[in-house]
């Protein structure tokens, strides 16, 4: 029995995310390592196509099973079979049956073998007619998005939009990079002579996108030559805008893609800057350090505290401090695919109390006339302006500033926002609050 090792990976992915919730951008890496090239890209494309389309998959594997109630093994083999069937036009269609079947073997359920085979087999010959009782419905199975995160978006951005964001987010985001302390002027010229194509962004500075992959872009991801960032998270990392002198508290740092691209660009300066970056588990500061390390950049003093308590720290001891908050990730959809099943209705409003607490802490050691900067990776007004503007609200001694961002990222209540259906990007939300000079005096 010969599996291709792609598949039995991609198996074993999935099989974690739905047991453990676990990430795909936490397993993948790790499983792919084991992989040669070829399988390391089918592997991604299977895990990543089946959590894209996978309320779509289940909607057919009900219509072609009568409905039956399957283990959750059998399930997951039937998603990758007919993600292929569908998806996959390279990929032979006895292949991908025949490997369905021998993962059931593999998985130990060898009495289901007939069944799969007959399933994948029926499909072959009469893809069923899927029928919807309205559009929302239509829109939540063909995108596979829940009803409730389709029924909210709507609320929020209107059917057209909606729709437009929950098919941006099954497509394929381009990869971007930024230059690290590793780089030096030669990286491009030799990424671009190696066969890719490459060009820079519009959105973010010193930003590229590259519209294909080889094993020399891979091979400098290792070393720490480039760093893979989408570019609206540079694009808040650009927002802080840190002057020569100023010291700088990345609060919720890690994996430490905003404290490092802020290193870099400070290390160009003539005055030298105190960058401290923390996290509170001791993963995630594991995590940053290897991040900091890998790019080269020592400049970072790292701790460890729980931003929802009181910081350690003295009050108004740094220039500029920003807060990326923990928070839902509907504006990274497209690459955490896992998310959108994670999620539960009453999820924003906690999020929201605990992003209020972090800014509220983190507030307090931003000097006179210094900045507070708040971000999310999420859409939700709950977690984005409803928590600015009480924070607004509560604390008197500060004031809205817009964020320095081009102007289709600013909005009308003067703050900044990035929309995958609109701008190719991550969505993500940004607000900066500047510190009164004088506070309180008459």
């Amino acid at each position: 029995m010969k599996i291709s090792p792609a598949r039995i990976a991609a198996f074993e992915v999935l099989t974690k995310i739905e047991r453990d919730k676990a990430f795909s951008s936490v397993l993948l890496p790790i499983a792919e390592e084991r992989l040669e090239a070829k399988d390391r890209s089918l592997c991604h494309a299977l895990t990543l196509g089946v959590l894209r389309r996978q309320l779509y998959l289940d909607r057919i594997i009900e219509k072609l099973t009568d409905g039956k109630k399957l283990d959750a093994a059998i399930k997951i083999i039937l998603r990758i079979g007919l993600y292929q069937l569908i998806y996959l036009n390279k990929v032979p269609a006895h292949a991908a049956i025949n490997d369905s079947v021998n993962l059931v073997i593999k998985a130990k359920k060898t009495s289901a073998k007939n069944f799969v085979n007959a399933i994948l087999r029926k499909f072959t010959r009469e893809q069923p007619e899927l029928n919807f009782t309205d559009e929302i419905e239509r829109i939540s199975i063909e995108t596979s998005h829940p009803r409730w995160l389709i029924e909210r978006w709507i609320r929020e951005f209107g059917t057209e939009e909606t729709a437009k964001l929950a098919a941006v987010n099954n497509e394929t985001p381009t990869s971007v990079f930024r230059l690290t302390e590793k780089s030096d002027e030669s990286t491009i010229e030799i990424l671009s002579k190696l066969g890719l194509e490459i060009s820079e962004s519009s959105i973010a500075e010193d930003a590229w996108k590259v519209t294909n992959s080889n094993e020399m872009l891979r091979l400098y991801a290792g070393e720490g030559k480039i760093y893979f960032q989408d570019e609206a998270s540079q694009l808040v990392a650009q927002t802080v805008g840190l002057k020569d002198g100023e010291s700088f508290l990345d609060v919720c740092a890690a994996p430490g893609s905003k404290a490092t691209y802020i290193a870099r660009q400070k290390a160009k300066g003539k005055r030298q800057n105190l960058i401290v970056a923390g996290d509170f588990y001791e993963h995630r500061i594991r995590i940053l350090q290897t991040n900091c390390r890998r790019q080269g950049t020592d400049s970072i003093k790292i701790m460890r505290f729980d931003a929802e308590k009181n910081l350690p720290f003295a009050d108004e001891s740094f220039d500029v401090v920003l807060v990326d908050a923990p928070c839902s990730g509907t504006g990274t959809i497209r690459h955490n695919p896992e998310i959108r099943y994670f999620l539960r209705e009453d999820d924003f409003a906690k999020l929201a109390e605990k992003q209020l607490r972090i800014v509220q802490n983190a507030s307090k050691l931003v000097s006179r006339g210094g900045r507070l900067i708040y971000s999310t990776c999420s859409l939700e007004p709950e977690e984005n302006e409803a928590v600015a503007e009480k924070f607004l609200s509560e604390n008197q001694e500060f004031d809205k500033v817009a964020p320095k961002v081009s102007g289709r990222f600013a909005t009308t209540e003067n703050f900044a926002r990035t929309l995958p259906q609109r701008d190719e990007t991550d969505g993500f939300f940004i607000a900066v609050f500047e510190k009164k000079r004088i506070f309180g005096k008459v």
